[in-house]
C-alpha cells in the first residue's frame, strides 16, 4: 500500500492531543451541567433546503448521496438532498420542532459533536471538527436575560481551562436591533446586506467594507462611512451606549429599535462587569454572517491569539424554530473546540504528564508465569487503577525501558520464590526517582496525580 495521503482540514489528534481535547471537553460538559444544561444528540444529516434556508452557507455544506446514485437524478430532485450539518444551531432548531411536546420550557441544552464545513482550510480552520454548543430555547418568548446569561456561562467555562494554559478570554458583544435601527435610520433598507459587509470587517479591512456598503447594499459614501463609525465603536462600560446615541443624533437617526437594543446592550454590559469584571466587551463591529440572529450577537477571542478569529460565537434568533403556528425563541453560543484545541498544540501552550492511560506496567517474568502478571493488573484495575501487561518476558531493563518510553511512571514486580520456596513480597518501582518499594495489589495505589495523564500548562522557558 502507498503511503497514503494527508486530507487537508480533517484534523487527527496524536494520543497526547486527544488528552488535550478530552480534558477540555469534560471541564465543558461540567461547566454546561453546573448551570443546569441537559446533553443531546442530533443526528449527523439534514434535509438539504432545511440547510440552506438561513444565512449565507451553500458553499459550505456537504452534500450527501449514495456512489450507485445518478448524479443526475440526483441535481434533479434536490427536495430529497440530505447534507452534512455544518453547525449545531439549525439541528437543534429542527430537534425542538420535532420535540416540544416533550420538552419542557425554557429548553436548557448543550450539545458536543462533529459538524462538517466545505471551506478552505487554514489555520484554526477545518472542515471537520468538534463544536460544544449550549442554547437556552422558550415556547413563544424567551426573556432578556437569558442574552445575559449564557456569554457569561461560556465565559466562566472557558476561564475554567486557565489552569492548562489557555490564555484569556474576551467575549465581544453587538446586538442586532442597535445594529438594524441605526441602519434604517440612515435610511439603508438592505439590512442584511449590511450585517454580511460589516461582518467582514476584520478580514479585508474599512476601505474594502466601504466599497461593499456602497455596491451590496446601496449605501451612499457617507452613509458607508456613519456604518463604519458605529462598528468603530467599543469599551467595557455603559460609556458606549453613550457613544452610540451620540453618533445616532449627529446622523439624525431616530428609531425606537435602536433604544431598545441600546437597552438590551447596556444591560448586559453592566451585569457583565459584576460577575465578569473585564471579560466581556461591546463591540459594534460585531454582526455574525447568518440571517437568523435577531438580538445579542456574541463572538469570543483568546487575548494574544485575536489573529486566530473568534473561538466561540453564537447569539439570539427569535424564528428559527417556529412551524408557522408555534415559535421557539432562543439564544445560544458555540465553542469551536477543534479551533481551541488546534492552537493550544501549535502554539506549545499545553503539555501532558504522558501519553497513555497506563500508571503501571506489570513486568513478565516468564511466558510461563505471565498468568500471575495478569492477575496483579486485574487486581488493580478493579480498584481503578490503570495497568498494562508487558508485552514480552524480556529482560527487566528492557521491560522498564519500555515503560520509560511509554510514559508509564510505575513498573511492578511480581514477587518469585527463593531458595527455600518462600514468595518474596511483590515491588513497584518509580521508574522517575528509582524508588522500589514492597507492595501489595489489593492496598497499593498511586499518588492521585500519577494515577490518569493531565493536561498542565507548557513551561515556561527561561530568558
Amino acid at each position: 500500500m502507498a503511503r497514503p495521503t494527508p486530507l487537508s482540514g480533517f484534523p487527527e489528534w496524536l494520543p497526547d492531543g486527544r488528552i488535550v481535547e478530552q480534558h477540555v471537553l469534560d471541564v465543558l460538559r461540567r461547566t454546561f451541567e453546573l448551570h443546569g444544561f441537559a446533553g443531546i444528540e442530533t443526528r449527523a444529516v439534514e434535509p438539504l433546503d432545511q440547510l440552506l434556508r438561513k444565512g449565507e452557507t451553500s458553499k459550505e455544506v456537504y452534500v450527501l448521496r449514495r456512489l450507485q446514485e445518478d448524479p443526475a437524478e440526483a441535481q434533479a430532485d434536490k427536495a430529497g438532498q440530505l447534507g452534512l450539518h455544518f453547525d449545531l444551531t439549525v439541528p437543534f432548531a429542527r430537534y425542538v420542532l420535532e420535540n416540544a411536546g416533550h420538552l419542557a420550557f425554557p429548553f436548557r441544552r448543550y450539545q458536543i459533536q462533529k459538524v462538517w464545513r466545505g471551506e478552505r482550510p487554514q489555520d484554526g480552520r477545518f472542515r471537520e471538527f468538534v463544536q460544544a454548543d449550549i442554547d437556552v430555547v422558550g415556547a413563544g418568548d424567551l426573556p432578556y436575560h437569558y442574552e445575559v446569561e449564557l456569554p457569561l456561562v461560556m465565559a466562566e467555562a472557558l476561564t475554567s481551562l486557565r489552569s492548562i494554559g489557555v490564555p484569556p478570554v474576551r467575549v465581544l458583544v453587538n446586538n442586532r436591533k442597535v445594529a438594524e435601527g441605526f441602519y434604517r435610520g440612515l435610511g439603508l433598507a438592505d439590512v442584511e446586506a449590511v450585517l454580511r459587509s460589516i461582518d467582514k470587517l476584520d478580514k479585508v479591512g474599512a476601505d474594502a467594507v466601504a466599497e461593499l456598503l456602497v455596491a451590496e447594499a446601496g449605501a451612499t459614501p457617507e452613509q458607508a462611512r456613519a456604518c463604519l463609525d458605529l462598528a468603530a465603536i467599543s469599551g467595557a462600560d455603559a460609556s458606549v451606549i453613550d457613544e452610540v446615541r451620540a453618533l445616532a443624533v449627529g446622523h439624525a437617526v431616530v428609531s425606537d429599535l435602536l433604544e431598545e437594543g441600546l437597552a438590551e446592550l447596556g444591560a448586559l454590559i453592566e451585569a457583565a462587569a459584576v460577575r465578569a469584571p473585564g471579560v466581556v466587551v461591546a463591540d459594534l463591529k460585531i454582526a455574525r454572517g447568518l440571517d437568523y440572529y435577531t438580538g445579542s450577537v456574541y463572538e469570543t477571542v483568546l487575548v494574544g491569539h485575536e489573529q486566530l478569529g473568534s473561538i466561540c460565537s453564537g447569539g439570539r434568533y427569535d424564528t428559527l424554530a417556529t412551524d408557522g403556528a408555534n415559535t421557539y425563541p432562543g439564544v445560544g453560543l458555540s465553542i469551536g473546540v477543534s479551533r481551541l484545541v488546534s492552537r493550544l498544540l501549535s502554539a506549545g501552550l499545553v503539555r501532558v504528564s504522558r501519553k497513555v492511560p497506563s500508571a503501571v506496567l506489570v513486568a513478565v517474568t516468564s511466558e510461563e508465569s505471565r498468568t500471575r502478571s495478569d492477575a496483579v493488573a486485574g487486581a488493580l484495575r478493579s480498584r481503578g487503577i490503570p495497568v498494562e501487561v508487558a508485552p514480552s518476558a524480556a529482560k527487566f531493563g528492557k521491560q522498564i525501558r519500555h515503560a520509560d518510553r511509554r510514559g508509564i511512571p510505575f513498573v511492578w514486580f511480581v514477587g518469585e520464590p527463593d531458595a527455600d520456596g518462600v514468595v518474596q513480597a511483590d515491588q513497584v518501582k518509580d521508574i522517575r526517582s528509582g524508588e522500589q518499594v514492597a507492595a501489595e495489589a489489593g492496598s497499593w495505589a498511586p499518588p492521585a496525580e500519577d494515577l490518569w495523564p493531565t493536561v498542565l500548562p507548557a513551561t515556561v522557558p527561561q530568558a
